[in-house]
């Protein structure tokens, strides 16, 4: 006699595949949000190696690093980590606990940071077109990582998160805020370099070439993104 399993039975196979395939697509974000940041560090690594400027993001802590002892990557956690403490100030009982994972986040950034600059420092950067190829480089890598985690969308980095927090109490757009944020820390690693050494270190033209191009790129890379799982889709059908 042929056994049918109970309709109860039927639906809590059925749920526990929908909960396993949550799970699944879940973690596939949260791998494609790590090599994001991976790529994003090697990006940072190549910018620092050209020496003509860091992303406005990493100016300031490549300047931390460079009048203290601490490495990029770790001066790069502490900053994350006041952000941190910043959108808690600004958001206060809106705060989703859940942004807490930018601290992970932000740590697991920090030491990959610091083994891009590591893998690095054995390419040569001797002239000046050198330096703009590895700046190019480091320009493409941002992007590519910044496009990575806009598209896992399951946590933001930490500076992200302070221009969404400010955002959600002013009635300005994300763009806007976006580049009033940049400017202050390109600013700020400004006066702390001419206070500390007396010169400006770490902003420079690939400062600039960054801020245009890095937004640009992502936007790009993410339109292509798009366009090329939407023509697999239709493939598949």
């Amino acid at each position: 006699m042929l056994y049918l399993p109970k309709l109860s039975v039927i639906m809590e196979w059925k749920r526990k595949g929908m909960v396993i395939m949550s799970c699944v697509k879940l973690l596939k974000r949260y791998l494609l949000l790590c090599a994001g940041l991976a790529v994003m560090a090697f990006g940072v690594a190549f910018s620092i190696k050209a020496s003509l400027g860091t992303s406005p993001i990493s100016s300031f802590p490549y300047v931390v690093s460079v009048i203290t002892p601490l490495t990029v990557g770790n001066a790069t956690i502490l900053m994350h980590c006041f952000f941190i403490l910043l959108q808690i100030a600004i958001l206060r009982k809106e705060y989703q606990l859940i942004q807490l994972l930018q601290l992970p986040v932000a740590v697991l950034f920090g030491y990959l940071t610091d083994f891009g600059v590591w893998a690095v420092q054995g390419i040569s950067c001797g002239t000046y077109w050198q330096q703009w190829i590895a700046c190019i480089v480091g320009i493409i890598l941002v992007a590519a990582g910044v496009s990575c985690e806009v598209k896992a969308n399951v946590v933001v980095l930490a500076g992200e998160g302070v221009v969404l927090a400010v955002c959600r109490k002013i009635p300005i757009k994300f763009g806007y805020m976006k580049v009033i944020f940049d400017v202050t820390l390109v600013v700020l690693a400004c006066v702390l370099s001419l206070a500390a050494s007396g010169t400006i270190q770490g902003v420079r033209e690939g400062t600039v070439a960054a801020a245009v191009f890095v937004g640009l790129t992502s936007k790009q890379i993410i339109r292509q993104w798009d366009k090329w799982k939407k023509e697999t889709a239709i493939s598949e059908k």
